[in-house]
């Protein structure tokens, strides 16, 4: 075994034993002033789970487990308690969203949505790099951030691989090299930012609509959340072609030769909309809307007969009741392609829920409120500009998702401590934790762009600190204007 091995698995083992060992050291050892024996549990099993968030010893899903193991153990809840949020609606929520996103890869309907987009904006280059930035926002409003950078890259490859076997590869290397850099970044910010737009676009989204309904029993309305989430989205990505076109990596590119065949011709190799596209993308637009006019289609019905959650389960259900053929019987989705539904997820968001709700019932969470609301006399502005840049920075180092279920909880307690509207300090605080732009580490899109070769670790930096910086301002606008006029 070699030293490098020898080393790796040391800090693997060490990482292992500090979580349990720091909660041993706690629940024996240490006492907190005006929090019971019960707060202290779980503060102790809240930092074994963050040790082990933070450092990826083992799977985020299998950390997540722990409440459930450990707070009837505890006596902080019974089993029934404790497992009570790993089936909340959110997590169903976001089931119903995972089964339509499965069905549109399946029958590559997303595929075809994106090249119908890139293909609109033209063949000049900079209009390739917005095309592919719009396709990537638009499908990451309704499936995987991941998945949508993955099934992005190879066609953004072809269009670069097509400008080095054209004229265009007799311009400076500079100027391909910074197109390729441009487009690639592209894709991977595109993604992150256009899950924001939506409820259910990007997990930590769904892990604060799932501490709105633990903490507040309040439920988001899908349609509402749109009046922030599209001003969000457009104005980020807008700043973002702008900066990284026009300011940071300009590369005097005009228009690329073939690259109109090259889409057409990925078009063609789609062929004519079969049945079972047709199907999807018929279930995909009565979910979307069901979800955009839930308020109105309740009005019109005379009661609350449909939520976020029926929805989105109704949706994915079609799904697999929906035949494209009955005498083969073949449907749209069959159960073998939820092998690929990222079941791992659904539990991060259940046992970050049950850890809320250990901090929430034993009086953590309004304590740390307290403590730090009646620290000083800080402006409503400088909170959530402290609280907004902690996020946006600490998730360039940590799952955003994790980071949420840890800490969002911790800005309800301020806010109620404070007086004000939780949406105030929350949704800009959420929405921080999916701007992560500087590290290939921050988030899935940005590794999966940085696998191409096409990108530098100081370019990604670069590009990632200053819209960082502008989000945060953007967010701290947003908290301040948008969220109080949407939310009152």
């Amino acid at each position: 075994m070699s030293d490098t091995t020898s080393s790796f698995t040391l800090i693997k083992a060490a990482t292992l034993l500090a979580g349990p060992l720091v909660f041993l050291i706690i629940l024996t050892t240490v006492e907190i002033e005006g929090l019971s024996t019960g707060a202290t549990q779980v503060i102790a099993l809240a930092l074994w789970m963050v040790i082990w968030w933070m450092t990826e010893a083992v799977p985020l899903p299998v950390t997540a487990l722990l409440p459930l193991i450990l707070f009837p153990i505890l006596d902080i809840f019974s089993t029934a308690e404790a497992a009570a949020p790993y089936a909340s609606p959110i997590v169903f929520l976001f089931m119903g969203g995972f089964l339509i996103a499965l069905a549109m890869e399946k029958r590559n309907l997303h595929t075809r949505i994106a090249l119908n987009i890139i293909s609109v904006t033209g063949t000049h280059a900079n209009g390739i790099i917005l095309g592919f930035m719009m396709a990537t926002a638009f499908l990451s409003m309704w499936i995987s951030n991941t998945a949508t950078a993955v099934m992005m890259l190879p066609i953004a490859l072809s269009v670069v691989d097509l400008l080095q076997d054209s004229k265009e590869g007799s311009l400076p290397s500079k100027g391909y090299r910074r197109f390729a850099l441009s487009l690639m970044l592209g894709i991977a910010y595109a993604a992150n930012i256009g899950g924001t737009t939506t409820i259910i676009g990007t997990p930590p989204n769904v892990v604060f609509l799932g501490y709105m309904q633990e903490f507040y029993q309040r439920d988001m309305e899908f349609g509402r959340w749109l009046f922030i989430g599209i001003p969000v989205c457009i104005t980020l990505l807008t700043i973002t072609y702008l900066l990284m076109t026009k300011v940071l990596f300009p590369h005097g590119l005009s228009k690329l030769a073939g690259s109109d065949h090259l889409i057409k011709d990925k078009l063609s190799e789609l062929g004519p909309m079969s049945r079972a596209e047709q199907l999807v993308a018929a279930i995909f637009f009565l979910t979307a809307a069901c979800w955009i006019f839930q308020s109105s289609i309740n009005d019109l019905l005379g009661g609350d007969y449909l939520d976020n959650t029926i929805v989105a389960m109704a949706g994915g259900v079609l799904m697999f009741i929906t035949p494209t053929s009955l005498k083969r019987q073949e449907f749209v989705l069959d159960w073998k392609s939820t092998e690929r539904l990222p079941w791992g997820i659904l539990l991060l968001f259940g046992g970050g829920l049950c850890l809320a709700k250990g901090m929430e019932s034993s009086g953590i969470v309004q304590l740390v409120g307290d403590k730090i609301a009646g620290s000083s006399e800080i402006s409503l502005w400088l909170l959530l500009l402290l609280l907004t840049t902690f996020m946006l920075f600490m998730t360039e180092l940590m799952s955003n998702v994790a980071l949420t279920v840890i800490f969002l909880p911790v800005v309800l307690g301020i806010a109620d401590s404070l007086g004000v509207n939780p949406l105030y300090l929350a949704i800009p605080v959420t929405l921080a934790a999916s701007c992560a732009f500087m590290m290939p580490i921050s988030t899935p899109p940005n590794a999966v762009v940085f696998s191409s070769g096409h990108i530098r670790m100081f370019d990604m930096v670069k590009a990632g600190f200053f819209l960082n910086l502008i989000s945060i301002l953007v967010l701290l606008l947003v908290g301040l204007t948008l969220v109080r006029w949407v939310y009152g």
